[in-house]
């Protein structure tokens, strides 16, 4: 079992969260909580999996309950590199097609708004 590691960088506009290793009901609360002191309200998070090598029920709730916390407060999450084994559970659940999903984190942060004050012009 590969534990979990994460690690934090503020953007312009919000944070990014690189998540490695495992994601199971044995830490999926820490993600949660890295999370939220990660950021400041109304900011966008942008989850970097490319590393993430697994993620269980617990991780996928998780997930959507930050996903439904952030949109509550007129943020977004966005996941960035979904791996093959976290991609599927996305997908079989019907979750993929709820979060925002990206190729690669230069496509998730390009979405993001230009800084904390300025919003990005659609």
């Amino acid at each position: 079992m590969s534990p979990l590691s994460l690690n934090h960088c503020p953007l312009p506009a919000g944070v990014l969260i690189t998540v490695a290793g495992e994601l199971d009901v044995t830490n999926a609360g820490h993600l949660e909580s890295s999370i939220g002191g990660a950021r400041r309200p109304g900011q966008p998070v942008v989850l970097d999996l490319g590393e993430l090598t697994f993620m269980d029920s617990s991780g996928l709730h998780v997930l959507l309950r930050v996903h439904s916390g952030l949109h509550h407060e007129g943020a977004t999450l966005h996941l960035a590199a979904v791996q093959d084994l976290p991609a599927r559970i996305l997908q079989i659940t019907g979750v993929w097609d709820v979060l925002n999903i990206h190729a690669d984190v230069a496509e998730a942060t390009a979405t993001l708004p230009l800084s904390a004050d300025r919003r990005r012009l659609s």
